[in-house]
C-alpha cells in the first residue's frame, strides 16, 4: 500500500554501493580468497587472493602466495607474485618479494621491492600465460622483424 518505487533497489542490493571485502587486523586467515569485489588486508593471508576490484594491502597486510587484481594500492607486505590487470600503486611502506605483472605502476620513495616487472597489457584479472602475456606485450619492432 505505501510502496516506495525505490524499495526495489534496496531490497535486492542493485542500488547500492560495492561491497568490500575485509581481512582485519589480528585475523590469520588460510586458503584462498577469490571475489567479484574490492577486498582490503590488514591482517595476514596464507594462500591466493584473487579479485575482480580492488586489492588493498595496508601496511599492516601481508599475503604469502600470489595475489590477482583489476587494480592494487599496497602499503604491506606480500610474498609472491602479483597480477594487476589496471593500475598498481605501491605505498612508501610497501615490501614485495616476487613477480610484478601491471599495466601501469607508480611508487612511493620508501617501497621496497625485490621482485621482476612485466609491464603493458596484461589481459583479464584471471590470468594469462607467460607466454600469451609475452605475445601481448612484444613490441611492434619486434613484430617487423
Amino acid at each position: 500500500m505505501f510502496q516506495n518505487s525505490n524499495s526495489k533497489n534496496m531490497s535486492n542490493g542493485t542500488g547500492s554501493s560495492p561491497s568490500i571485502n575485509m581481512i582485519s587486523e589480528g585475523t590469520k586467515l588460510k586458503g584462498d580468497i577469490n571475489t567479484q569485489n574490492d577486498i582490503r588486508i590488514a591482517g595476514q593471508v596464507i594462500g591466493e587472493v584473487t579479485s575482480k576490484g580492488k586489492l588493498i594491502i595496508t601496511s599492516t597486510g601481508r599475503i604469502e602466495g600470489n595475489a590477482r587484481s583489476a587494480d592494487a594500492d599496497i602499503a604491506g607486505r606480500l610474498e609472491g607474485d602479483l597480477h594487476v590487470t589496471n593500475k598498481l600503486m605501491l605505498r612508501q611502506s610497501a615490501k614485495i618479494d616476487g613477480k610484478i605483472h601491471t599495466k601501469s605502476v607508480l611508487v612511493e620513495e620508501g617501497a621496497q621491492i625485490n621482485a621482476s616487472f612485466k609491464m603493458g597489457e596484461s589481459g583479464s584479472v584471471s590470468g594469462t600465460a607467460d607466454s600469451e602475456f609475452a605475445d601481448a606485450t612484444r613490441l611492434k619492432s619486434e613484430e617487423k622483424k
